[in-house]
């Protein structure tokens, strides 16, 4: 297992969490927030599923730390590449399926470079 790699799925981990929190923040869950259109459940549920997203990825970041400080632990590795490759391929569909560039979604392309350093750290 290659630990600086597992490293630079860290630094991306606390990247994604940065933009997800600080930037999306602003631009996506107060707009959720402020909409007069969207039924009262339908708001507070994107706004739970927001909160999810931000726990996961700070958890996601702290998980691929805690293996490279204890390598003997690489199942949590897979499973967190298992989900970041998931969540990027979710994200790729999402946009498909509302015809947007699946690019335009930073969850693209930040949870494909997590899964494909988590990936690479395994196999490398």
């Amino acid at each position: 297992m290659q630990i600086y790699l597992l490293w630079l799925a860290v630094a991306v981990s606390f990247l994604t969490f940065t933009i997800h929190t600080f930037v999306g923040g602003p631009r996506v869950a107060k707009p959720l927030l402020e909409s007069k259109e969207l039924p009262i459940a339908s708001k507070w549920l994107n706004y739970y599923t927001w909160h999810i997203t931000t726990i996961f990825t700070l958890l996601m970041g702290g998980g691929y730390a805690y293996v490279a400080l204890h390598p003997d632990k690489p199942e949590l590795v897979v499973f967190l590449t298992i989900l970041t490759g998931a969540f990027s391929l979710l994200s790729v569909s999402v946009a498909i399926k509302g015809k947007i560039n699946p690019f335009r979604f930073p969850s693209t392309s930040l949870f494909a470079a997590v899964c494909l350093l988590g990936l690479a750290s395994l196999v490398i």
